[in-house]
């Protein structure tokens, strides 16, 4: 992903301004302005550790500095690692703490989930992409698709105007697959790529005869989606496209669709199903 620091920070500190609201009350009454403090940033459970970058973004608007243990992406090898230690002002520390946290937990959570499901299937499939899709919360859908990047998976569309992708309803609105893909190919940039959502055998042969780049599809059994490979490749048409299986898969069955033979995975699991880690923040001097 490229990112634009200064756009991550705003979102950074748009996040702590609704957790702070008119101010810290309880940390205005009992610590005084000048007091500086140490503290820790402890991992609770073992994973993929992702959100530091914003927790230093956060705590640096606060004169505090952060020395990390451990970068974005690495492995959190057992309960109890130390990830980072924090130094400056105390009432700045305490404020901010909640805000850090939580993106360290969700961030994290999703970046380990994404990992185990990666490593799953690439066991069975070298080559194979899994990806995320827009089922993320919003405005911090940033975050999540940082978090399943570093956790190995691919980002998909960050937003609408990524790339086309004709799904059903779009198909419904004009008429079908071919009048539907001659329209965008008329009108969309060389520079785009035309991805399509199809349910059966006879809309993917259609959808690649008809110049659709990418072929997602949608709620195809691992059995339904081989048969579609083969109708495929008997009509010449497999190396035209990029086969994108999506809908129902999570780690449960993941070992199934990636076995198909597909070049992508694309699943909603990983940004609303993932565990939150647990990370604490522990002060150690004052």
């Amino acid at each position: 992903m490229v990112e634009n620091i200064q756009w991550v920070k705003q979102k950074v500190l748009a996040a702590l301004l609704e957790d702070v609201g008119y101010g810290d009350i309880t940390t205005e009454i009992i610590i005084p302005g000048d007091k500086n403090g140490e503290a820790a940033i402890i991992a609770e459970e073992k994973g993929v550790l992702a959100g530091l970058q914003e927790v230093k973004l956060l705590f640096n608007e606060f004169n505090i500095n952060i020395t990390a243990e451990l970068k974005d992406g690495d492995s959190i090898t057992e309960p109890g690692l130390k990830i980072a230690e924090i130094k400056g002002p105390l009432k700045g520390i305490l404020t901010c703490e909640r805000t850090a946290l939580n993106f360290l937990m969700r961030m994290s959570g999703v970046a380990t989930l994404t990992n185990r499901i990666v490593l799953k299937a690439k066991k069975v499939n070298p080559n194979i992409r899994v990806a995320a899709t827009r089922k993320t919360l919003p405005l911090l859908g940033y975050f999540d698709k940082r978090a399943v990047q570093l956790g190995g998976g691919d980002t998909h569309r960050l937003r609408l105007d990524d790339c086309i992708l004709i799904k059903d309803n779009h198909i419904k609105a004009v008429g079908g697959i071919e009048e539907i893909l001659r329209k965008v190919r008329g009108q969309v940039s060389f520079t785009k790529k035309i991805e399509i959502e199809v349910e059966n055998e006879e809309d993917a042969v259609k959808a690649a005869k008809n110049g659709a780049d990418i072929i997602m599809l949608d709620n195809m059994k691992p059995g339904n989606i081989i048969s579609t490979i083969r109708r495929l490749e008997e009509n010449k048409l497999r190396d035209r496209v990029i086969l994108e299986a999506s809908g129902g898969i999570n780690e449960e069955n993941i070992v199934e669709y990636a076995k198909t033979g597909v070049d992508v995975v694309s699943l909603g699991y990983i940004t609303h199903s993932a565990k939150a880690l647990n990370f604490k923040i522990e002060l150690e001097r004052i």
